[in-house]
C-alpha cells in the first residue's frame, strides 16, 4: 500500500504540455493497474517511450511441473539452488499456482547489459542474503538483508549488486499485492495496530535519469514467455513522476510483532496480501506470557491453505533440525503441527529469536521438476516418535 510520492520535476497540471528547456515538450505515460481502477503514477519521459527498434527471441520459461495435485508435505534445501551469474537465468520456480509463482535464486552478477519487466505479476523479492541498489524507472531503492522489496507489474528495472554473494527468496503475484486490509482505515491509512507503519516502507529516493538514444535491450515477461526487445531510448529517461504505484522496501527487522497471553494464529504475522494468497513474518519475540501456556503452535489442519514456510534465521520453535534457505510445504487437507519435543521444549520459554518468511495459498501448489532435486529425505515422516 504504498502512499503518494513525486520525485523530479513535474507539471503544474497533469495531462498539459510539460515544456522542455530547449524546446520540444516531455512525454506523459500513465503508469496504471487494474485497468484505470487501481493504483497509478504519471510519468515524464525525456523520449517517448514507445520507440521499439526491434523484437527478437522468445522463449518460454514456463515452469515445468513434477507433482501436479500433491498432498505431501516437503522439505526443500534452498541453499542448493547453485549459483548463476544471470539474475534472470539464476531465479528457480519450485511452487507454483495459477496465483502465484515461488522461486529461488542465487545471482552472481549485476544487470548490466538489459532491463527487465515483468508484464504478468506484481513480484516481492525477499533479500536474504545481499546488498545493492534496485535501479527502477521511477528511482533507486537501496537494499539489504531482510528487505522485501515489492515491484509492481510492469516496472522497468535492473539490479546492481555490492558482491556474488545472494540469496533472494521471490514471490510473483499475478493479482496485485497490498498491505492487510484490516490494517488500513477507509482512507488507506495504517491503523494504530497495525505491526508496521507508513514511515517503516522506503520509496525511491534517486531519480536516475539518462537522457541517451541507442540500442537498450529490454527483457519482458508475458504469459510465461520471456521477449527480448530492443529499444532506441534509454529506459530510465524519467525526468519526473507522482503517484501511488512505485516500488518500495520493507525490511522484516522492522515488523513489530503482536504477541498475547496464549498461542496467537498466523494472522497476526501477516505482512501483505493478495487475491490468491497472504504473506506473513515470524520475527524474534517475546513467548506468550500465560503462566500455563505453550508457546508453540498447536496441531492445526490446513484444510483450505497450503502453508510454506522459508526460513531465514534462529532455530524455529516449531521445527527440528532446520537450516537456513530451508523451505516446507504442508499442504491443504492433512493436519501438521510441532515437531517431537517441540511443544514440550517451548514450556517455559520467554522468547524466540526466529525469522522466517511464510506464504499461505488458497489454492493447492504444484511442486515443480526443479524443487525435486532440491527434496531433503522424508520429510514426511518426520513427526513420528524416535
Amino acid at each position: 500500500m504504498p502512499f503518494y510520492h513525486k520525485l523530479g520535476k513535474i507539471p503544474h497540471k497533469r495531462h498539459t504540455v510539460f515544456s522542455k528547456p530547449n524546446g520540444g515538450m516531455y512525454y506523459e505515460q500513465l503508469f496504471g493497474t487494474v485497468g484505470f481502477d487501481g493504483m497509478s503514477s504519471l510519468l515524464y519521459h525525456t523520449h517517448r517511450p514507445t520507440m521499439v527498434k526491434n523484437i527478437l527471441v522468445a522463449k518460454d520459461v514456463t515452469p515445468k511441473v513434477a507433482v501436479d495435485k500433491n498432498l505431501k508435505s516437503i522439505s526443500l534445501k534452498g541453499f542448493s539452488v547453485k549459483p548463476t551469474d544471470d539474475f534472470l537465468d539464476s531465479r528457480v520456480a519450485v511452487l507454483i499456482n495459477n496465483d502465484c509463482h515461488i522461486s529461488l535464486a542465487a545471482p552472481k552478477q549485476s544487470m548490466t547489459d538489459y532491463f527487465y519487466k515483468n508484464a504478468d505479476c506484481d513480484e516481492m523479492i525477499f533479500v536474504h542474503k545481499g546488498t545493492g541498489t534496485l535501479r527502477t524507472i521511477v528511482g533507486n531503492l537501496k537494499f539489504g538483508p531482510g528487505d522485501y522489496l515489492m515491484i509492481p507489474r510492469g516496472m522497468i528495472y535492473a539490479f546492481t549488486f555490492d558482491s556474488e554473494d545472494n540469496r533472494l527468496f521471490i514471490v510473483e503475484s499475478t493479482s496485485p499485492m497490498y498491505t492487510p486490509k484490516r490494517y488500513r482505515n477507509w482512507f488507506g491509512q495504517l491503523l494504530e495496530h497495525s505491526p508496521f507503519c507508513e514511515r517503516d516502507l522506503r520509496q525511491p529516493d534517486e531519480l536516475e535519469t539518462h537522457d541517451e538514444l541507442g540500442d537498450f535491450r529490454m527483457m519482458i515477461k508475458k504469459e510465461g514467455m520471456l521477449h527480448e526487445y530492443v529499444y532506441a531510448s534509454h529506459p530510465f529517461d524519467v525526468i519526473g513522476w507522482d503517484g501511488y504505484n512505485y516500488p518500495y522496501a520493507f525490511s522484516i527487522h522492522d515488523f513489530e510483532p503482536i504477541t498475547g497471553r496464549v498461542h496467537l494464529p498466523p494472522p497476526i504475522h501477516q505482512t501483505f496480501e493478495a487475491a490468491g494468497f497472504v504473506v506473513c513474518s515470524f520475527c524474534p519475540r517475546l513467548y506468550d506470557y500465560h503462566p500455563e501456556a505453550i508457546p508453540a503452535p498447536y496441531n492445526h489442519s490446513n484444510i483450505d491453505s497450503d502453508e510454506v514456510l522459508y526460513y531465514v534465521d534462529g532455530d524455529f520453535m516449531s521445527r527440528n533440525h532446520i537450516q537456513q534457505g530451508q523451505i516446507t510445504l504442508h499442504p491443504a487437507g492433512i493436519p501438521h503441527g510441532p515437531h517431537p519435543g517441540a511443544a514440550e521444549r517451548s514450556i517455559g520459554q520467554k522468547e524466540t529469536e526466529e525469522l522466517a518468511v511464510m506464504v499461505d495459498t488458497f489454492k493447492p501448489l504444484k511442486v515443480t521438476q526443479a524443487a525435486m532435486d532440491l527434496i531433503d529425505g522424508d520429510y514426511h515422516k518426520s513427526w513420528l516418535d524416535k
